[in-house]
């Protein structure tokens, strides 16, 4: 298990313990995180999963898919680190990783 914290616009934290191996997208709709909304339930075919990584974690994570930067073409305001929290897999080296939500999912 990881700690992963989510950060809503508005400031509100929220950290949960989520199994390796799982998706940041799958702790985040088991725990009910707001503004996760995963429409697809993690096929990597809405965007409704778009979070905001702080650029020291970027570095840690597996390179973006063709898909993956598809999607996040249509994500509001995607940003250098925009990623879809369905394509990220929860494992020890993201123990502690905070990501940030925007303020809107569509």
């Amino acid at each position: 298990m990881s700690k992963i914290t989510f950060i809503e616009h508005n400031g509100t934290r929220h950290e949960v313990e989520i199994a390796d191996g799982h998706s940041i997208m799958e702790g985040a709709v088991a725990n009910m995180v707001p503004g996760i909304d995963a429409d697809c339930g993690g096929a990597c075919a809405c965007a409704t999963c778009h979070i905001h990584i702080d650029p020291e974690w970027l570095e840690r994570l597996p390179a973006k898919s063709d898909m993956e930067n598809s999607l996040l073409e249509f994500a509001p305001n995607p940003t250098e680190g925009s990623r879809l929290a369905c394509q990220i897999k929860v494992s020890p080296c993201l123990a502690g990783m905070t990501v940030h939500l925007p303020v809107a999912q569509h």
